[in-house]
C-alpha cells in the first residue's frame, strides 16, 4: 500500500494516455464501392438481332409516320384557326408600337427603327439566354419583358388594359421556359471540412 503523500505508480496494465496531433490521425479506411456494369460502349457490345430488331423497328416508325401521321398533320393544320395567335400577337405587338411611337417624337430614332430594336432584342436576349445561359442574356431578357408589359399596360385602351398586360405576361412566360431554364431559387450551400486532412 503506497502512502498518502506518494505519487501513484502507472499501472503496466492500462497504456498511458496521450494525445496525437491532427497530422498524425489517419483516417478511417473507405469501404470499396460495389463494382458497377461495364456500360456497352461499341455497336459490337451489342448482340446482332437487337440491331437488326431495331432497323426494322425505326423503319417501320418512320413509313407509318410518312404515310399516315404527316397527311393528318397537315389535314390537321389547314382546318385550324389560328386566328387566335395572330390576336394575341397583335394584342401584345400593337401596343407597344403605339408607345414607341407616341414617345419617340423628336428623337433621331423613328418609332419604326425603335420598334424593330425592341424585338430584334427580345430575339437575341431569349437566344443567347436559352443558348448559354449567361446572366447578361437573362438580365436583359428580364427588362425586356418588363418593358414590353409597361408599355402593353400603358398604350392598352383603358378598357382591355389588365387583359392586354396579362397576355404580354403569359407570352414573356412562355419565352421564360427556354430563357430561364435550369435558373434555381435555391440557395447553393458548399461545406468545407478544414479538419478533413489533406490527401
Amino acid at each position: 500500500m503506497t502512502e498518502p503523500n506518494e505519487p501513484r505508480k502507472p499501472d503496466p496494465a492500462v497504456p498511458p494516455l496521450e494525445t496525437l496531433d491532427d497530422s498524425q490521425r489517419i483516417p478511417r479506411p473507405r469501404q470499396p464501392a460495389a463494382p458497377r456494369t461495364e456500360p456497352i460502349r461499341t455497336t459490337e457490345d451489342v448482340p446482332p438481332g437487337a440491331i437488326a430488331a431495331f432497323a426494322i423497328v425505326g423503319i417501320i416508325a418512320v413509313l407509318l409516320t410518312l404515310k399516315w401521321g404527316v397527311p393528318k398533320a397537315i389535314d390537321w393544320y389547314h382546318h385550324q384557326d389560328w386566328a387566335w395567335f395572330t390576336q394575341w400577337t397583335a394584342t401584345v405587338a400593337d401596343p407597344v408600337h403605339a408607345y414607341l411611337t407616341a414617345h419617340t417624337a423628336g428623337l433621331p430614332l423613328t418609332a419604326s427603327s425603335a420598334f424593330v430594336i425592341w424585338l430584334g432584342v427580345g430575339a437575341a436576349s431569349l437566344t443567347m439566354a436559352w443558348l448559354t445561359g449567361a446572366v447578361g442574356a437573362r438580365l436583359t431578357w428580364t427588362a425586356h419583358g418588363v418593358c414590353s408589359v409597361l408599355m402593353v399596360w400603358h398604350a392598352s385602351p383603358t378598357a382591355g388594359r389588365p387583359v392586354a398586360a396579362a397576355l404580354a405576361v403569359l407570352a414573356w412566360t412562355i419565352g421564360s421556359l427556354f430563357a430561364l431554364r435550369g435558373l434555381s431559387l435555391r440557395p447553393r450551400i458548399n461545406i468545407h471540412n478544414h479538419n478533413h486532412p489533406a490527401r
